[in-house]
């Protein structure tokens, strides 16, 4: 299956709460999107990985989404070298994806930052035909996607862009909250973490509406680029 966009979240829910908004609507316009989570979330203060689990199927459905894959990193341990470079250039050119969305350039999280390196890497590479992979007994072809677009997470970063997610805030929200054993609720008896607050949840609202309400939009999901970004003329531009 080739897909438009892939994208690339270092546990369950980053994708979720980073750029599900942009995938809701990507995903209404007819583009095929997939998500590659590098863990399980094992290191996880709240719930299990039985749950996180779970959890990801239901918002992967919530999105409607074509596909959604784990390749069983070590939560927290993963590194940026050879042969996890390897497992993700294996996705890349198993999807073969025009765009590749992936985590935060720095964060609070370590691993996002990480994940977001190991995946740019591996896009770079998975471009050179003299690095050679199979999948499933098949030789691989070489592929590199044509953008590796960064979302944002806990950290204010400065976005290079913003897409105009008006009338998809509810399906992202669905989606995050399909993460019930991550996020706040009221009678949870679980720890208290640094996102299971209800101003965490709230920011998810207000920020899409700060980020809107600079380009003129209700809601909007900001992100950085690696390479100037080019239009056609004057008139793309909104």
């Amino acid at each position: 299956m080739k897909l438009d966009i892939l994208a690339f979240g270092a546990h369950p829910d980053d994708v979720e709460l980073g750029c599900s908004g942009t995938i809701a609507k990507e995903v209404s316009l007819g583009k095929k999107v997939g998500i590659i989570d590098l863990t399980r979330g094992e290191l996880g203060t709240r719930g299990s990985v039985e749950i996180r689990d779970s959890e990801s199927s239901l918002a992967a459905e919530i999105l409607g989404i074509s596909v959604r894959e784990n390749l069983n990193m070590r939560d927290g341990f993963f590194v940026n070298d050879e042969a996890h470079q390897i497992e993700i250039i294996k996705m890349i050119r198993k999807y073969k994806p025009e765009i590749v969305l992936c985590n935060a350039i720095r964060d609070r999280h370590i691993d996002h930052g990480k994940g977001s390196k190991l995946v740019s890497d591996a896009c770079f590479l998975s471009g050179l035909r003299k690095i050679e992979t199979t999948f499933d007994g098949n030789n691989q072809e070489a592929w590199r996607p044509k953008v590796v677009y960064h979302y944002l997470q806990w950290e204010n970063i400065e976005p290079d862009f913003v897409v105009d997610i008006t009338g998809f805030l509810d399906q992202k929200t669905d989606a995050i909250l399909a993460y019930a054993s991550q996020f706040y609720s009221e009678n949870s008896k679980e720890p208290v973490t640094p996102i299971a607050t209800k101003n965490f949840l709230e920011s998810i609202h207000y920020r899409s509406q700060d980020f809107g309400r600079l380009v003129g939009v209700e809601h909007a999901e900001g992100f950085t680029v690696e390479r100037y970004l080019a239009v056609n003329s004057l008139s793309d531009l909104k």
